[in-house]
């Protein structure tokens, strides 16, 4: 529940968290993940039950989400809107900001109009990043999916003609000789004057309310302990991001970590729902808006 504003989940049974529960948590091997979720996951600060933690991509619990298999999930924002029957959106946890999008990079130094039929690699249907690229509606050629990290090797290849960057891609496609065409976040914050959402917290409606606000209530504490105490989660995160440098693990953790993510307040669940409005115009037509249940704990 933010502290500006009260929201109360949907559909929700008001009942206590019970300590010895364990619920299933989904997050991604990325810096702002494992920066943000060490102390949760390593016990650091008190808990209201036991996780249960499952790692993988964020395309990997795009497709968890839709499953309904995780009762607290990192997602993908465009994924949140083929979800929102089942889940509802915390206030902390989340990859929200400025100067965060993902690019599209090529081998050349061209403009979106040079690329508009050619084959792109992208991170997963359900990623924002795949999201923005359709609300840009310059690019009209197929796409092709693949594992995020695979994306600027399958540009530099000539396997694809340009990719969809993502993470911690933004700091290293120059390495790969590419060149930056399209900045998605800085085209949304000028069409929109939003903050970019890109991926957020979820947790199951039928957790109950009780439940669900304790949930979200430790993970802002989590951050906060990382926050005052950064070298604590240095190991755990590097484990998990093994081929990345000191600099970008840092670079990263600095562009996708910042006030949003303690709590999204009201100009972060604005852009929120401006994304989620228009991903759920592209799913189901002009006329289709969001459900009527609250999207925020």
């Amino acid at each position: 529940m933010s502290s500006q504003t009260p929201h109360t989940p949907a559909d929700t049974q008001s009942t206590s968290p019970t300590p010895s529960r364990t619920l299933s948590l989904g997050i991604s091997p990325c810096p702002n993940d494992t920066y943000i979720f060490h102390a949760l996951a390593k016990g650091c600060i008190p808990l209201p039950c036991g996780f249960d933690l499952f790692m993988a991509d964020v395309e990997v619990l795009n497709g968890r989400a839709r499953a309904g298999t995780l009762d607290v999930t990192k997602l993908s924002l465009a994924a949140m809107a083929h979800v929102l029957d089942d889940y509802v959106l915390l206030n902390a946890g989340a990859a929200l900001g400025r100067g965060c999008g993902p690019l599209l990079v090529a081998r050349e130094p061209l403009s979106p109009a040079d690329l508009a039929g050619a084959r792109v690699a992208i991170p997963g249907r359900m990623t924002t990043a795949n999201l923005l690229l359709s609300l840009h509606d310059v690019l009209h050629g197929p796409r092709e999916e693949m594992v995020f990290d695979q994306v600027m090797p399958a540009v530099a290849s000539g396997k694809a003609d340009c990719g969809l960057v993502i993470h911690e891609g933004r700091f290293t496609y120059g390495g790969y000789g590419l060149h930056c065409v399209l900045d998605l976040g800085q085209w949304w914050e000028s069409a929109y004057g939003l903050p970019l959402p890109l991926g957020a917290i979820a947790a199951r409606r039928d957790l109950g309310e009780a439940t669900i606000l304790a949930v979200q209530d430790a993970i802002r504490r989590s951050l906060e302990y990382a926050n005052a105490n950064p070298a604590a989660s240095r190991g755990w995160i590097r484990e998990h991001a093994q081929e990345m440098s000191d600099e970008v693990t840092d670079s990263h953790i600095r562009t996708f970590v910042n006030d949003f993510s303690l709590d999204l307040r009201d100009e972060g669940r604005a852009a929120i729902r401006a994304l989620l409005e228009k991903a759920a115009a592209i799913s189901g037509g002009a006329g289709r808006g969001l459900p009527d249940l609250p999207l925020f704990a």
